[in-house]
């Protein structure tokens, strides 16, 4: 839709209606030592054509993925979008802000986001899953809380330091104004968080460990649980890559309490690293302990099939202050694309192009390695690894943006010191055997 300035005819008869002289007028309850007197430094007006120049101009100076090859994951994975996926999210059912308080208008977004529990609890091998969070972040600060909440006994929540870094500073944020703590669990040699360290901890509420971790590799998520059975605390796992769960057993297969995840790869464009989709799904007896909300199933006053919210408490929605979490929201529409895109693909879809990412991930490594690359960890992992990287490949790499629009690798200094001179690589089903044959013959 067209922007269409109000006439001055137009301003003159709402200025009747308001009973203001002016258009300042229509300010004046703000304080004069809060406005500015300087005005706005805008620059001079330009004609529809102009602008439109001017801002192509302007979006042609970022990088759309389409247009790149991109071997990073970290948290955001590049995957194929069926066509189908975008056409029916941008139906005007679908492509709104509206809430569905009221199910007797809402019975078509109801079902979508029913539909999308429904999946998502079978992807992760849990009873439960919320409608949806924001991202993987807090959806994992969530988790925290409810641990510290019920764990009367403690204050400390023991976090996998190979937990995504961005996740484990939402949790700090989250859990520090509330008087807890937030402990990291050191990783091994082998990039694994470590088991020892623990079970050396006192004093913790629970337990939260990603995987695949922040460096690709595959935790042992079994031996966790033992770990917080033994100290009566509650398993919380996370993961970035939610396609991973297409080969991997889910975190019910390991009895995980609580499972936080992002759904980006379900779907969803990057879009510059967001938006993201925040999956949020527990065992039965976390139900009355999740925030956010459920959908569920019932039976209208004719006997047909009707999905309503339900086990929605009004502090949540009313009475914020006692409220459990400060999300009465979902990202709805995100959640629905995620829904669409598992629908459309389906079980044998998410397995075959999760067994494709895999294969590639293996391929490119092994490629790498030829051209001078050394393996860190030896490992399972499913689409992302480290390797240590030849001194000058910082410069190739820039060379390799500029040159065949390729993004080779994420450098894992800033997020680990230690790990100076070590890259994390990806490579997802778009990854085709001439790009990967490309990359590796352009470092060799």
């Amino acid at each position: 839709m067209r922007y269409l300035p109000h006439t001055q005819e137009d301003i003159r008869t709402m200025l009747a209606k308001t009973g203001q002289a002016g258009l300042d007028d229509l300010f004046n309850i703000i304080p004069d030592e809060l406005k500015t007197r300087e005005g706005l430094n805008l620059p001079e007006a330009m004609s529809e054509w102009d602008l439109n120049a001017h801002m192509e101009n302007l979006a042609s100076a970022n990088i759309a993925c389409r247009d790149y090859k991109c071997f990073m994951g970290a948290g955001s994975y590049d995957h194929f979008i069926p066509a189908i996926v975008p056409y029916l999210i941008s139906r005007s059912e679908f492509s709104t802000a509206y809430t569905p308080y009221q199910p007797e208008v809402s019975q078509g977004t109801l079902q979508g986001i029913y539909e999308f529990q429904t999946m998502i609890t079978e992807l992760l091998g849990m009873d439960i899953a919320t409608a949806s969070h924001y991202d993987c972040g807090t959806a994992l600060a969530e988790c925290a809380l409810i641990a510290l909440r019920k764990n009367k006994k403690a204050n400390k929540i023991a976090v996998s330091s190979l937990v995504h870094p961005s996740h484990r500073q939402i949790v700090e944020t989250y859990i520090q104004p509330a008087g807890y703590e937030m402990v990291e669990i050191p990783r091994t040699r082998e990039g694994l968080t470590d088991l020892a360290a623990l079970e050396a901890m006192e004093g913790i509420a629970g337990v939260a460990v990603q995987s695949p971790n922040f460096l690709g590799n595959i935790e042992d998520l079994g031996a966790f649980r033992k770990a917080a059975d033994a100290k009566k605390i509650l398993f919380i796992t996370s993961f970035t890559e939610a396609m991973a769960y297409g080969l991997l057993k889910n975190p019910g297969a390991f009895g995980a309490d609580l499972v936080a995840g992002e759904g980006q790869s379900l779907g969803i464009a990057k879009t510059f690293g967001g938006p993201g989709l925040g999956l949020l799904a527990g065992t039965s007896k976390m139900m009355r302990n999740l925030p956010g909300r459920f959908i569920g199933k019932t039976k209208d006053a004719n006997g047909d099939d009707g999905y309503v919210l339900t086990l929605a408490t009004r502090e949540q929605h009313i009475r914020r202050e006692k409220a459990s979490s400060n999300i009465c929201s979902n990202n709805g529409l995100n959640a629905m694309t995620a829904c669409i895109f598992l629908a459309t693909v389906g079980k044998i879809g998410i397995r075959e192009i999760a067994q494709q990412n895999h294969d590639k991930a293996v391929y490119l490594k092994a490629g790498l390695e030829k051209a001078g690359f050394k393996s860190v960890f030896n490992g399972p992992f499913f689409n992302e690894f480290v390797l240590k990287v030849p001194d000058d490949f910082k410069q190739k790499r820039a060379q390799l943006v500029q040159n065949s629009c390729t993004f080779a690798g994420l450098d894992l200094e800033p997020c680990y010191p230690d790990l100076k001179g070590h890259f994390l690589f990806c490579a997802t089903e778009k990854a085709s055997k001439q790009d990967i044959d490309d990359l590796v013959k352009e470092v060799a």
